[in-house]
């Protein structure tokens, strides 16, 4: 854990921010080479990109300050602290959703065909927001006996666990999300017909993230059932089901 990396003199260098900027900047130049092999503007998808960047962060930042409300009202003003972390993810993608169908629109872009090229960008963005979480300290696991524990001392961990070998669960989600982006790459180079890489994004990712919910400790990302069910857990499931719906029905479609 180490929220800040280094200091240009007065100005404190934040892993959490540096990890976001360096995912979005790789991210970028990716979707620039997967539009441009799907016939699509790369300039369009850059400047949605950049949207979805700066709503999906406000989106996943109100979604977290829900979980954390008595926090947030108490001091309104950490709500732009964001250099410290503190977002919940399924909470950016939901915010995402209704602008991008309506970029679709205005745009007239081929809605599947450009999910699936956002989709492997969000994917690796995804992965380095995960090793910014590492860094500041959010987003921790349970305790734990094993060797790979981690001990972290952030004001996002509960005191009660400052100095206790945690599971590095930011550390695990973020090598099963780059797992995932090389795995997406794959299915975009063979796919047999647009939406294939999205579903499948769509599928696999809920059910990382909800293996990841177990190993987690931070109580602050919220319960539907406490210790049973998380706020992330519960989103999952509804887009899983909806996912293999969709997918099930272009498969068949594609069959003929």
């Amino acid at each position: 854990m180490r929220p800040i990396l280094i200091k240009l003199g007065p100005i404190p260098i934040h892993g959490y921010g540096l990890m976001i900027a360096i995912g979005f900047l790789i991210s970028i130049y990716v979707l620039r080479k997967l539009a441009a092999r799907s016939k699509l503007d790369p300039e369009k998808i850059v400047d949605l990109a950049f949207w979805c960047l700066i709503i999906g962060f406000l989106g996943s930042r109100i979604l977290f300050a829900i979980t954390r409300f008595n926090d947030f009202a108490s001091d309104p003003v950490s709500f732009l602290r964001i250099w410290e972390g503190g977002f919940v993810f399924f909470g950016g993608l939901l915010a995402v959703i209704p602008f991008v169908m309506w970029y679709f629109k205005k745009y007239k872009l081929p809605a599947w065909k450009t999910v699936d090229v956002l989709s492997v960008g969000v994917v690796l963005s995804h992965a380095f927001g995960r090793l910014g979480c590492f860094l500041a300290g959010c987003c921790h696991g349970k305790p734990t006996g094993s060797n790979w524990g981690v001990k972290f001392y952030s004001d996002l961990v509960e005191p009660a666990l400052h100095g206790i070998n945690l599971h590095p669960t930011q550390l695990y989600e973020s090598s099963a999300l780059f797992l995932l982006f090389f795995g997406l790459l794959w299915i975009f180079k063979i796919k047999r017909f647009d939406g294939q890489v999205a579903l499948t994004y769509f599928i696999v990712y809920p059910i990382i993230r909800s293996v990841i919910e177990v190993f987690r400790g931070d109580v602050i990302r919220g319960f539907i059932i406490e210790d049973v069910l998380s706020t992330s857990q519960f989103i999952s499931i509804f887009v899983i089901i909806g996912a293999v719906l969709v997918l099930s029905k272009k498969i068949k479609q594609n069959a003929h």
